[in-house]
């Protein structure tokens, strides 16, 4: 693990006790960054970051409340600065997934509420840090967004939303770099409560999607929605991207 120091870049990722997230928060301190993270479930996050040591700012919490998001931007500020805000905490929704037509409605609030209002909201709070950083918004995507699969008209629509925010933001602040990142079917909670046929052994495994991710970060490609099924572990070479 490299060690940190006051210097060191800060990230801040949501949705960091277990899947994408906690890859992320584990990879990044190995090399060298210190991270602020949050999950809704503060034992599982304390238990899942404590071995990362003092390196990791854990702050549970539901990234919906305001004073959740609050905490983390002042831990943010704490820390001095901000280079990579990673916008990974969702929800799937209803299980198992129903049709449209069948939607219950204030799920499908709790689920736009989760995976695109509160990415905003918790942006808002920290861009003066990004700012000052030139730093980096990562928003975590799915296929579910730009395909129409039945059953995932909840969860698409609220990623659909997330594209449009990267999008946008990505138009609006040209002096960051805003990227949604699609990472494809990965051996999660959140897969296997969609999916609970699926075999874990054609799923991508987390630390290795993490790797590609920070890989391609590594680059800083012009903003946009980038898959990172083509991308190797040590290498951001063959990315298909669809600008944004």
């Amino acid at each position: 693990m490299a060690e940190q120091s006051d210097t060191a870049p800060v990230a801040l990722v949501t949705g960091a006790s277990m899947g994408l997230g906690l890859a992320l928060a584990r990879r990044l301190v190995q090399d060298g960054w210190r991270v602020v993270a949050d999950a809704r479930n503060g034992d599982r996050l304390h238990a899942a970051l404590h071995p990362l040591g003092d390196a990791v700012t854990a702050i549970p919490g539901d990234v919906r409340d305001a004073e959740h998001r609050a905490d983390l931007a002042a831990a943010v500020r704490s820390a001095g600065r901000l280079d990579l805000y990673v916008a990974n905490a969702s929800t799937l929704g209803t299980t198992p997934l129903p049709s449209l037509a069948e939607y219950p409605l204030a799920e499908l609030t709790a689920v736009l509420a989760i995976n695109a209002v509160a990415p905003l909201a918790m942006m808002q709070q920290v861009l003066p840090s990004l700012r000052a950083c030139g730093g980096a918004v990562v928003t975590i995507s799915s296929d579910a967004a730009t395909e129409a699969y039945p059953g995932w008209g909840g969860y698409g629509m609220s990623k659909a939303a997330l594209d449009q925010m990267s999008a946008v933001l990505a138009a609006e602040e040209p002096d960051l770099a805003v990227y949604a990142i699609d990472p494809g079917d990965m051996a999660t909670a959140m897969h296997a409560a969609a999916d609970p046929d699926a075999d874990p052994a054609d799923l991508a495994d987390p630390a290795d999607v993490a790797a590609a991710l920070l890989a391609l970060l590594a680059t800083r490609p012009p903003s946009g929605r980038y898959r990172l099924a083509d991308v190797t572990p040590t290498g951001a070479h063959d990315v298909s991207t669809v600008d944004v």
